[in-house]
């Protein structure tokens, strides 16, 4: 890196630390994106600049093209054995969440909290929860006028609301968390994944400072 942007960055860094920083955000990528990034190091890197950062949160939505069942299942597999070994070095609070599980994948242990999410799309999220509610009305224990948000959101396997949703290298958002994100901040990169710098991500975390949080309001 040039002497010019080690000091742009530094810049950057010492303005980040004097505001107040997201406490969870979401990185969401393509299924492309990622068998793009050899060896998983742009997403160490990432992983990596959010702990430097101090955030205390992060969340990886990888979005799995829908192929048939035994293909998906075989893709997720071998990305929730592959990638959590090159996020070690930061953290082993680390979770795991594929679709079709019944588990969640947990590493356990101290420091920055990384969920990583392999085709658990909010749709289905969603469509997982009504169902398990229409269990508890189907037996009685719980009457259709009860149901409420609460109800929803106890079901519900992702528990925190982002306040930060990063979209690398695309024009469109995911269905990822379209229960929680509701009052998230949005960011969509100029540039693709494999692109995307550590001053790109400075930048990201300074333009979510810069902005009025109105919540829905």
């Amino acid at each position: 890196m040039d002497p010019v942007s080690v000091l742009y960055e530094r810049i950057i860094k010492n303005v980040i630390k004097k505001q107040k920083l997201p406490e969870h955000i979401v990185l969401a990528l393509a299924e492309s994106d990622l068998l793009a990034d050899m060896n998983f190091k742009k997403l160490s890197s990432f992983v990596s600049w959010c702990n430097e950062t101090g955030l205390k949160t992060v969340t990886v939505y990888i979005n799995i093209i829908e192929v048939d069942e035994q293909m998906s299942k075989n893709i997720c597999g071998k990305l929730s054995q592959e990638i959590p070994p090159w996020l070690f070095s930061m953290t082993h609070n680390i979770n795991v969440i594929t679709r079709g599980d019944k588990e969640v994948k947990e590493y356990g242990g101290d420091g920055m909290q990384v969920d990583i999410s392999l085709g658990f799309g909010g749709k289905y999220e969603l469509t997982r929860a009504l169902k398990e509610i229409m269990k508890y009305v189907e037996n009685g224990s719980l009457a259709p006028e009860d149901i409420d948000e609460e109800t929803i959101e106890s079901r519900l396997l992702f528990k925190s609301e982002p306040d930060l949703v990063i979209r690398a290298g695309g024009k469109r958002l995911t269905d990822f968390l379209i229960w929680q994100s509701v009052y998230s901040e949005l960011y969509f990169t100029d540039v693709n994944w494999l692109d995307f710098r550590k001053v790109d991500f400075l930048r990201v975390i300074r333009d979510f400072q810069k902005r009025q949080r109105r919540f829905g309001k």
